[in-house]
């Protein structure tokens, strides 16, 4: 087991997220950067296509394309040696929130697996990348994901001048490597209509590697139809702590201390803190007002829902969790973004308070 728990609790005590220390191998960081378990059906053919956006069909017959170009350019050829080598697709998914993106990603990932078997496909978001890179160093990070046939990078961001600049080297490096490269933007909720934008910013930070990367615009509403969740019903602390009690694989932590443990381990391993998790309780919610702290949890937030993990909020629950001051500025998209999926996650986590039959 790859997990080392440093403090078991006193006999039928609820299990704490701090008492885990997750000590992870790097074979693991890379092997554990696949689809989430929240898309596991996700395939091209479960992708709805809207018949009023044209380009969601478009988007999705041509990823079916590179699915296959992908596949076909993993196979040894006769007198190979002697062609000359083609570059590998790159394409770039473009759209706001909701118009499914992230479902053609992962079915794309599933497909190319299908055909090549595990480990033919890396997936993860740019975050997980850049902790990635950060973990293991860049080269053994070029070299890990040069064995791969795929890979898939949801929500590429523009925030961070570093790690844009990092991202376009490694994904230059992968690319001359043979590896085909997919990635979607994240644009804001309030800027729909701004996806081009966000295109043009990626393809002009990426410089060198932009001529490789193939643009979809992705049109569409949100299929959600779904708003930030704020102001949700936070739970008594003690209602929290003795749900907390009753569930299997249930952590319980005060809020304070997750965060402060948090600053301990490696966004990388957030995810193996997570293992064998079946529902997070948390005490005394209270705002975030340091920008580091506030990151570091958008980062469990994501590997929360990627797991479809339930939560259980006390204190002030999701309301005010991120400041005026975060919710305005370069960071904005990853809170919103993180404030609606703990919304999401929350829901499930007051529903799984309701009896059977109740």
């Amino acid at each position: 087991m790859d997990v080392t728990v440093t403090d078991h609790g006193a006999p039928g005590t609820t299990r704490s997220l701090t008492a885990v220390r997750p000590e992870v191998p790097a074979d693991r960081l890379v092997d554990d950067m696949a689809p989430p378990p929240h898309f596991a059906s996700a395939r091209f053919s479960t992708y709805r296509a809207n018949p009023g956006h044209p380009s969601q069909a478009r988007a999705l017959a041509r990823l079916e394309e590179l699915a296959g170009q992908a596949v076909a350019g993993a196979r040894p050829k006769p007198f190979a040696v002697f062609r000359k080598k083609a570059s590998a697709p790159a394409v770039y998914l473009d759209g706001g929130f909701g118009v499914g993106k992230t479902h053609l990603l992962t079915s794309l990932a599933h497909a190319v697996t299908a055909e090549l078997g595990e480990g033919a496909v890396t997936y993860g978001t740019f975050v997980e990348y850049t902790n990635l890179v950060g973990a293991l160093g860049f080269l053994p990070t070029v070299e890990a994901l040069a064995a791969r046939r795929l890979v898939c990078i949801d929500e590429f961001e523009l925030d961070d001048a570093g790690d844009t600049t990092l991202m376009s080297r490694l994904l230059r490096e992968l690319a001359d490597r043979g590896v085909a490269l997919a990635a979607t933007s994240n644009t804001l909720p309030d800027a729909l209509g701004e996806g081009r934008f966000a295109a043009e910013d990626f393809l002009r930070e990426i410089q060198a590697l932009a001529a490789r990367f193939e643009v979809l615009r992705v049109d569409g509403e949100d299929y959600r139809h779904r708003t930030t969740v704020t102001d949700a019903r936070p739970l008594p602390d003690s209602e929290v702590a003795t749900a907390a009690a009753a569930r299997e694989g249930a952590t319980l932590d005060a809020f304070d201390d997750l965060l402060a443990h948090l600053a301990t381990v490696h966004p990388s391993r957030y995810g193996a803190l997570l293992d064998g998790v079946r529902l997070v309780a948390l005490t005394g919610v209270r705002p975030v007002t340091r920008q580091d702290v506030a990151l570091r949890l958008v980062v469990l937030v994501d590997r929360l829902y990627d797991r479809d993990v339930p939560v259980l909020l006390g204190g002030s629950g999701e309301h005010g969790l991120f400041t005026p001051e975060m919710l305005a500025g370069g960071y904005r998209k990853k809170y919103y973004r993180a404030l609606s999926r703990l919304g999401a996650l929350a829901e499930e986590g007051r529903g799984a308070l309701t009896p059977a039959g109740g």
